[in-house]
């Protein structure tokens, strides 16, 4: 359609395709006539009536309107002659309405009552020939209909049609006359300066219609001469002219969408796992009700496990039965909020880094980290950074000093010339042709002395760690001579400093950089400081008075944004006007750097971040992960979330069992009216100072007067900062001095600030486990907030992993500590949060989050049990029937299969799925046994003991060195004596079947299998003990060889499966002296 063509109209309750009229048409154009009488609506023949006659619609006027237009008229239109105002007569063969009369229904003739679905049938069929056009229609809106205006609803929308019927909604046909497809569109002309009446658009609501629909379209629509994501499938269609009208609706395209997982690949899946669960049932059943007689204790013990392995597969599998994809469009979020050449509307974020001790972590790391951040892909005034240091570290505080000068180069070189990842050091490390895609000639040039000035950066940075190796005996001096405040990492005031300037600095091209803010918090003896929970409940009430972003995003210090979008990624989801009011964070997976290349150890965590968290996002959102997630600030402050009829409803697991829900109760009534005030009173930005002695400047406004008391008792004595809380679009008053935010930044970070609040219990990262993550994701999620789960195509970060085994083994330690820990307190998934809104498979999700190191005593009795039936010549299966061994078959089968299908709909690699089985046994006998006495003794006994590493890594060079240097913890001895045992036993075994002929070998095959099993499982850990030069350290051999022989002498002497008359008998035997 041609640019100058005028504004087009189209509606799905009229036939018709309106055109208002340009200013270049030179005059009236008529009407095409058809044939006899024409219809002043739709411009169509008025048809014939049932008795052959022209039909009449009114009988008193008789003025001209076609039967389809009056049956409209009737059902959906005011029910009256547009021109002599009487009220419409129900006609024979048409359909009754509303308010019909009793005589008026006794006109229908009953043969024609349905009539109307045999003509929209014959309609159907009458436009699907071969002669269907296939030009695309252009639609009002950018490829989703207005339902508030006049939607183009057209139910085949791969034609454009004439006035004539296939334009019109599949509820009404004119079958009267065909139009060639081929032809252009029949397009009326409308001058706005006449009456509508004369155009036969008289219908009351038609010209408000009209007239609203151009206004809002005059406001919205943007005509763009090229094309709209060519290539993307978001060209929206074409003019009538042929020429391409591309529109964008920014405020009504979908920011995100749901991406559905192929039937093909879910419905063979889900039929798998009920095959899977009865063939369980059945195996079950056979092994309680066939008892080993005489190795009954091995047969109870692999019972027991067998069930205990099969709940836990219940807990783990159900969560997944509705995975789903999800898919964003920044292009939109940019037309929308970001718009070149306008203030961006996007929402502020504050980014959250944290680290502790600059000795395991690294200052280059923390500095790569924070660079990648200040040179993120969003409006520079709406991001601010803050570094949390715990350690209150002078190495730290300096090397940030050296970052914010580097930043001011490194900042606008991204930009200038968009680069990926903004990391100088894994950007400057990557192996491949970095000139591609860039077209400015000074690239090259910029690029060399960029990375002659980060080298130069890197060195600075080594000479201040290599100063700080051993600290003076009068402590650490700053630059301007005062001693340094955190010498006493125990007990220090709180730190704050601004390294850009409150509003920003500016880099060397004299553009502003966004905020970098170091934060230290104070630290006394006797005071409880929560580790890592409290240092970001710490962030949360600095940012709040500094800045107060609307949204949080926080990251480990190892964790770099290797998309610079990804800030863009997660406000695709928070700023939906619909999904982001009940979205409490975007959890983004992690993936990482410098692992190698089969991934021995499961560092990657593919399954679980691939399969498992995709799972949880087609229910109630996947768990927090601890780093990398975008957290909406209300819902960190304990508000409820806004939640629509349709997510009141009970889910679909209660309705089947209890039915629909009933009218709700007055104690229902008056809770839910609670809910809804706690959620008014967060949108109300600020509340009355007055009732305070010591306000801040700026929050004086007096519109809310709430009680003060209260809100103190929820969130500290700041006054500054509870007003913060009330500001739901973040935000700091304009007038505000920065220098008494300072003073109260420092407060709210003080050790005493958090006493008899609700801090760590109801608000910020709660507090009682190690594992804070998932007890603060949990906690949302029970007052009935959602999480999305968004995975960009390009990574949005990347960190680093240990690949060294005996550092992974005390990373899991700790995951697996933190969840015994959550499952001995009151947040216990199994009976906390029933009150609120948390799915049901959810809640499950989260009970095998926090139960599945208890796993850790099964699964080690069942390794051992191979080696016990090598050494006794038992089996805890006995003989069977080829029936019975059918289940057995069915099972391993169902297992395989349901691992196969889940790598298909997932796209995990076999070799990533077979490493996840191999650590799931690693763990279970080391880090996750370790951890469930170490979590009864902190609970129960309040002793807390820690495994350590306590041997340093070699300084041998080469690629993945870290990976074969050993580090001695007891969490190996539990696997190695694992290993020894199933190997001792496969040589008994074998050398019993020698001496025992052939008949013995059949058994001894099952048993065999088993130990197999279980020795292939273990074979990581295997070479991670033998080393890239097969040593193994002469006290982990020494242990592991001890605790064996103890074991089997301690076998051999109780000898629990001979009876007593079989013990006398081999007594009276000769011996070699008879």
């Amino acid at each position: 359609m041609a640019a100058n063509s005028g504004m087009v109209a189209a509606s799905d309750k009229r036939n018709e395709i309106v055109r208002i009229r340009h200013d270049s048409d030179s005059g009236p154009k008529p009407i095409k006539s058809l044939s006899g009488r024409i219809c002043q609506i739709c411009g169509d023949s008025v048809g014939i009536a049932a008795s052959g006659d022209t039909f009449v619609a009114c009988n008193e006027c008789e003025y001209p309107v076609c039967r389809p237009c009056y049956e409209y008229e009737r059902k959906d239109g005011n029910q009256s002659c547009p021109q002599c105002k009487t009220r419409y007569k129900r006609l024979k063969g048409t359909q009754r309405v509303e308010d019909d009369d009793e005589e008026e229904n006794d006109a229908d003739d009953g043969e024609n009552e349905f009539s109307y679905s045999k003509a929209k049938s014959k309609g159907k069929q009458h436009w699907h020939g071969d002669d269907a056009p296939s030009q695309p229609i252009p639609l009002l809106t950018n490829g989703h209909p207005d339902s508030s205006e006049m939607p183009p609803s057209v139910q085949d929308t791969n034609s454009v049609r004439g006035t004539s019927g296939p334009l019109c909604p599949v509820d009404r046909v004119h079958s009267i006359h065909y139009v060639d497809p081929r032809q252009p569109v029949p397009v009326r002309i409308v001058d706005p300066s006449k009456d509508l009446n004369s155009y036969g658009l008289g219908n009351v609501d038609w010209k408000e219609r009209v007239e609203g629909w151009k206004l809002k379209q005059e406001k919205n629509i943007v005509h763009m001469n090229n094309k709209y994501n060519e290539g993307k499938g978001d060209i929206e269609g074409t003019g009538s002219n042929g020429e391409e009208l591309l529109l964008a609706d920014d405020a009504r395209q979908p920011l995100s969408r749901v991406v559905p997982i192929d039937s093909s690949h879910l419905t063979p899946y889900r039929i798998i796992i009920i095959l899977r669960l009865i063939i369980l049932a059945f195996f079950l059943q056979y092994r309680c009700t066939h008892p080993v007689r005489g190795a009954y204790p091995l047969w109870l013990t692999s019972v027991i496990c067998e069930i205990w392995f099969a709940l836990s597969w219940l807990l783990d599998q159900f969560p997944k039965w509705c995975p789903i994809n999800r898919e964003t469009y920044i292009e939109r979020l940019t037309l929308r909020y970001d718009r070149e050449g306008e203030p961006s509307q996007l929402a502020p974020v504050d980014v959250f880094v944290s680290t502790v001790d600059p000795m395991k972590e690294p200052p280059l790391v923390t500095a790569n980290t924070v660079l990648s951040i200040l040179a993120v892909d969003y409006p520079v005034d709406k991001v601010s950074c803050y570094v949390s240091d715990d350690g209150a570290a002078m190495l730290t505080f300096e090397s940030l000093t050296e970052t914010a000068e580097f930043a001011r180069k490194w900042v606008p070189f991204c930009k200038k010339h968009n680069i990926e990842p903004r990391a100088p050091e894994f950007y400057f490390a990557q192996k491949i042709d970095y000139l591609k895609d860039k077209i400015q000639p000074s690239f090259v040039k910029e690029r060399r002395a960029m990375k002659r000035d980060y080298e130069e950066f890197k060195v600075r940075i080594n000479a201040l760690v290599a100063k700080a190796q051993k600290m003076p005996e009068d402590g650490w001096i700053m630059q301007d001579g005062t001693p340094w405040p955190g010498n006493n990492t125990r007990d220090h005031p709180g730190m704050i400093q601004v390294f850009l300037g409150h509003s920003g600095g500016l880099d060397t091209d004299g553009n502003e950089i966004p905020r970098l803010v170091y934060v230290s918090r104070e630290k006394r003896p006797g005071f409880q400081h929560h580790k890592k929970a409290g240092a970001m409940n710490a962030l949360i009430r600095v940012s709040a008075v500094l800045t107060n972003g609307a949204y949080l995003l926080n990251v480990d210090c190892d964790h770099y944004f290797n998309n610079s979008k990804a800030l863009k990624e997660a406000m695709c989801f928070m700023m939906d006007p619909v999904l982001g009011k009940k979205t409490c964070y975007v959890q983004f997976p992690q993936r990482f750097d410098g692992i190698d290349l089969h991934d021995r150890y499961a560092n990657r965590n593919i399954v679980f971040f691939d399969i498992n968290l995709k799972g949880l996002d087609g229910l109630q959102g996947p768990v927090y992960v601890g780093t990398g997630c975008c957290f909406n600030r209300q819902a960190l402050y304990g508000y409820d979330p806004v939640l629509t009829e349709e997510d009141l409803q009970p889910n679909i697991i209660v309705r089947s069992c209890c039915g629909p829900r009933k009218k709700e109760k007055s104690f229902n009534k008056d809770h839910d009216e609670k809910r809804a005030i706690r959620r008014t009173e967060s949108a109300v930005p600020i509340f009355n100072m007055e009732d305070i002695e010591e306000g801040v400047e700026g929050y004086d406004d007096e519109r809310l007067n709430l009680n003060i008391e209260r809100l103190e008792k929820r969130f500290g004595q700041s006054p500054a900062f509870i007003a913060a809380t009330f500001m739901e679009n973040g935000g700091i008053p304009p007038r505000t001095d920065p220098a008494s935010l300072l003073r109260e930044a420092i407060h709210v970070i003080s050790c005493g600030y958090e006493d008899k609040s609700e801090w760590g219990k109801e608000i910020g990262w709660i507090y009682g486990s190690v594992t804070e993550d998932i007890l603060t994701g949990f906690k949302m999620h029970a007052r009935g907030w959602i999480s999305i789960y968004c995975m960009p195509l390009r990574p949005a970060f990347k960190g680093s992993a240990p690949i060294n085994l005996s550092d992974r083994l005390n990373q899991v330690l700790r995951w697996a500590l933190g969840s015994i820990e959550i499952l001995l307190s009151r947040h216990c998934p199994i009976w906390y949060g029933y009150s609120g809104r948390l799915h049901i498979l959810e809640r499950l999700a989260y009970i095998n989050t926090i139960v599945y190191p208890l796993t850790s005593i099964p699964l080690l009795a069942y390794c051992i049990l191979p080696a016990i039936c090598l050494l006794t010549n038992k089996f805890i299966i006995p003989e069977i029937s080829n029936f019975a061994s059918m289940w057995f078959i069915l099972l391993f089968i169902s297992i395989f299969a349901t691992g196969i299908l889940e790598m298909r709909w997932s796209g995990v690699t076999l070799e990533d799925w077979w490493r996840n089985e191999q650590f799931w046994v690693i763990g279970g006998t080391s880090a996750h046994l370790f951890a469930v006495f170490q979590g009864l003794l902190k609970v129960l006994a309040g002793i807390d003991t820690n495994f350590t590493v306590t041997s340093k890594a070699s300084d041998d060079d080469g690629e993945f060195v870290e990976l074969y240097v050993f580090k001695w913890t007891s969490l190996l001895i539990p696997p190695t004596t694992v290993l020894i045992l199933n190997m001792i036993g496969m040589v008994a075994g074998v050398s019993y079947a020698i001496n025992s002929g052939y008949q013995s070998w059949g058994p001894l095959f099952g048993k065999l299998f088993f130990s197999l099993w279980v020795i292939l499982h273990l074979y990581p850990f295997l070479k991670g003990l033998l080393g890239r030069q097969n040593r193994t350290p002469t006290i982990v051999i020494v242990w592991s060889i001890l605790l064996a022989s103890i074991f089997s002498l301690l076998w051999v002497r109780i000898d629990p499966f001979t009876s007593d008359a079989t013990r006398r008998a081999a007594q009276g035997q000769c011996g070699i002296n008879c």
